[in-house]
C-alpha cells in the first residue's frame, strides 16, 4: 500500500499531470479504455447487479463518455489563471486566481453503480492535474476486478491505480496520507472515513444519502408522475442513493395515482419484475434479507413477491405505516416505496424538515408558486420537477449533498473545481502608495477614504 501511494506521489512531483495536454491525453486514454473494455464492462455488471445492457449504458457508460467529452474540451478554460478586481487602495497591482492541482486522491467508490462511481471522480481529478488511487467496493467483484485491469493495463502506475480488497484494505488505505479522500457510501461508513481524515487533516468530499421525499401535489399529471416515480424507483432495483424513498401524495388523488403506478409496472415489466430480464436484482444476501424484513411492516398495495434464490425483489407500494417503521426511519436502498397522504403541502415540507436534509427531493406539480417554494425554502442536495434522477445526467449541474447526507458537489466543473486548490495572487507595480507606509502622520484619514 505504501509503494503504491509513494508511486503517485513521485508521478505529482514530477508533473506527469501537471500540463493540459497530459490531462486531456490521459483522459482521452481512459475514454478509448472504456470503449475497449465495453462490453466486459457489461458482463461485470450484469454479474453484480443483473444490469441490462442498456441500464447499465443509461447509468453508467454513457454518463461517462459526456464526463470525459467536457473534461477534455474544457480542461484549458477552467485551468486558466483568471484575473479579478481590485480595491482602489491597492493600486496600482492587478490580482488573479490560479488553479492548482492538489496532489494524490483516493477514491472510495460505492457497490451500486460501480463503474460510474469510481471513473466519474477520476474524471475529475484528472481534469484537474491530480494523480489517483481507487478503491472499488468488494461488494461488486466483477466490475472491481475489470476496472483493476483495464486502469492498471493502461496507464503509468504513477498516474492511476485500482486495488482491490475488503475492510482489511480499506483500514490499511485510510492509514496512508493524501491530499484528498473522495468517498461515495454509507453516511455509517463516511463518518469512519471522515475520522480518519481528520487525523491528518485531510480534505474530503463525501457523496452520502439518505431519504429522498418525492411530492405528488393535487394537480400533477398523475399518469406521467407514475411513469417517472416508478422509472426511478426501478433504475437499479431502487439501489440508488437518489432514488424516491418515500413518497407523498395528495390525499385527493393517492387512490388514481396508486392505480396508475400499478398499471405503469405492468406495461414495464408485463411478464412480471421477477421473471423480466431487464429487471435487476439486490446485490447480495445480506441486502436482500434487510429489505425482506420490510415487507413486513406497513399494507402492501401492490408487489411484495420475492425470489430468493435470484435475490429479486418485486417493485412494491406500502401503506399504513406507523412513525416508528424502519421504512420511515431508514434508507431503503431497494425497490420498496412507503406511501403518505398529506392535506396541505406545508405537512410535508414540515415533515422534510424535521428529518435530516436528503440528498435529493422531487416534486411533481404544475403550479409555479409551489414549484418555487420547493425550490427555495427546503433543503436538499439536488432534485427535479416532474421528473426524477435526471440531474444527476447534466454535467453543468454540480451533484453533491447537503449535511448529513454529504459535502461537496462534482460532475463537469464543480469537480475540477472539489479536486483543485484556488491560489489567490496579487502583483503589485513598480509605483507606491506612500499612505500605507509609516510614518503615519495624518495618514489615517486618507487611509480611511479609500477603504470605505
Amino acid at each position: 500500500m505504501r509503494e503504491t501511494v509513494e508511486a503517485l506521489r513521485n508521478g505529482f512531483k514530477k508533473g506527469k499531470m501537471h500540463s493540459v495536454e497530459a490531462r486531456q491525453k490521459n483522459l482521452l486514454k481512459l475514454k478509448h479504455a472504456l470503449l475497449s473494455y465495453e462490453h466486459e464492462l457489461y458482463n461485470a455488471l450484469y454479474e453484480d447487479l443483473g444490469k441490462s445492457e442498456f441500464e447499465s449504458f443509461e447509468t453508467e457508460f454513457g454518463i461517462l463518455m459526456m464526463e470525459i467529452n467536457e473534461a477534455v474540451k474544457h480542461c484549458k478554460a477552467w485551468s486558466r489563471c483568471k484575473r479579478v478586481g481590485t480595491p482602489l487602495m491597492l493600486m496600482p497591482s492587478s490580482s488573479m486566481i490560479q488553479p492548482e492541482p492538489l496532489g494524490v486522491v483516493l477514491v472510495m467508490s460505492p457497490w451500486n453503480y460501480p463503474l460510474q462511481l469510481s471513473i466519474a471522480p477520476l474524471v475529475a481529478s484528472m481534469s484537474a492535474g491530480n494523480c489517483t488511487l481507487i478503491k472499488p467496493s468488494s461488494y461488486s467483484p466483477s466490475v472491481s476486478a475489470v476496472l483493476k485491469k483495464m486502469i492498471n493495463e493502461n496507464f503509468d502506475f504513477e498516474i492511476v491505480r485500482v486495488i482491490e480488497g475488503g475492510r482489511e484494505v480499506n483500514e490499511a488505505v485510510l492509514k496512508e496520507r493524501f491530499d484528498h479522500i473522495f468517498f461515495t457510501g454509507s453516511v455509517h461508513v463516511g463518518k469512519v472515513v471522515m475520522r480518519a481524515a481528520a487525523e491528518t487533516l485531510t480534505p474530503l468530499t463525501l457523496e452520502l444519502g439518505g431519504k429522498s421525499p418525492c411530492i405528488v401535489a393535487a394537480d400533477a399529471d398523475l399518469k406521467m408522475a407514475a411513469k417517472r416515480i416508478i422509472w426511478g424507483k426501478a433504475m437499479n432495483c431502487g439501489q440508488t442513493c437518489v432514488a424516491p424513498d418515500t413518497l407523498f401524495v395528495h390525499e385527493s388523488v393517492k387512490d388514481q395515482l396508486m392505480e396508475a403506478m400499478k398499471q405503469i409496472i405492468h406495461e414495464f415489466y408485463p411478464q412480471g419484475c421477477l421473471a423480466s430480464p431487464i429487471y435487476g436484482k439486490i446485490v447480495n444476501q445480506k441486502h436482500f434479507d434487510r429489505l425482506c424484513g420490510y415487507l413486513k411492516e406497513g399494507r402492501i398495495l401492490t408487489g411484495g413477491h420475492i425470489d430468493r434464490e435470484a435475490h429479486k425483489i418485486e417493485l412494491t407500494l406500502i401503506d399504513g405505516l406507523s412513525e416508528n417503521d424502519e421504512l420511515l426511519k431508514e434508507e431503503i436502498f431497494g425497490p420498496i416505496l412507503p406511501v403518505l397522504t398529506y392535506q396541505d403541502i406545508e405537512e410535508v415540507f414540515d415533515y422534510v424538515r424535521a428529518h435530516e436534509k436528503p440528498l435529493a427531493a422531487y416534486l411533481f406539480t404544475n403550479d409555479r408558486e409551489l414549484q418555487k417554494h420547493f425550490r427555495k425554502d427546503l433543503s436538499f442536495g439536488g432534485g427535479c420537477i416532474n421528473t426524477t434522477l435526471l440531474h444527476l445526467s447534466n454535467s453543468k449541474l454540480g451533484f453533491g449533498g447537503v449535511g448529513s447526507s454529504g459535502m461537496g458537489q462534482y460532475h463537469g466543473y464543480r469537480g475540477f473545481c472539489e479536486l483543485s486548490h484556488f491560489k489567490s495572487i496579487l502583483k503589485k507595480s513598480r509605483l507606491e502608495a506612500p499612505v500605507q507606509y509609516p510614518p503615519y502622520g495624518n495618514k489615517l484619514k486618507l487611509m480611511k477614504f479609500f477603504m470605505k
